[in-house]
């Protein structure tokens, strides 16, 4: 071995251990679910030519942005982005997941302690994430239906 790949292995393991302990600080506060939703988020970025965009601000200052399709009155595709932390990553996840498949009305009945419950629970100072992904979905609902009804649009 090289003494250039003997250095790519040291630090292959020096990562690989950062990570273990990363993992297990995380695991002290967070849910398996919310770890699992955080380091591999689904439905990441931007619908093409939505049907409808919705947008929430949080306390925190983080963003949601909720883009989504519908076919008929059920949602096909849902997408989000988020300048967030990663509770807020996870939620935006998980709640595009809850999202895809339901009409919108069912997509509308969905309340932050249903996304809460879906993510295993979150930390008391992260609960306010899962009300931000929920507004923005909620919002961009709305939007799709009023663009729907020729009463604005996007």
């Amino acid at each position: 071995m090289t003494e250039e790949e003997q250095q790519a292995s040291e630090l292959d393991r020096l990562v690989e251990s950062i990570m273990v302990v990363i993992d297990a600080e995380d695991s002290k506060i967070y849910s398996r679910q919310v770890i699992d939703e955080f380091k591999d988020p689904a439905n990441v970025g931007m619908v093409g030519n939505p049907d409808g965009i919705g947008i929430a601000d949080g306390l925190c200052n983080d963003t949601m942005e909720i883009t989504l399709k519908l076919e008929g009155n059920r949602i096909s595709k849902c997408m989000f982005f988020t300048d967030g932390c990663g509770a807020t990553i996870a939620c935006g996840s998980r709640l595009t997941r809850m999202a895809i498949g339901r009409t919108v009305d069912e997509a509308l009945a969905i309340r932050p302690e249903d996304l809460e419950k879906a993510l295993g629970g979150l930390p008391e100072e992260h609960k306010h994430c899962a009300s931000l992904a929920v507004i923005a979905l909620r919002n961009a609902v709305r939007n799709c239906m009023k663009h729907r009804e020729g009463q604005g649009g996007l």
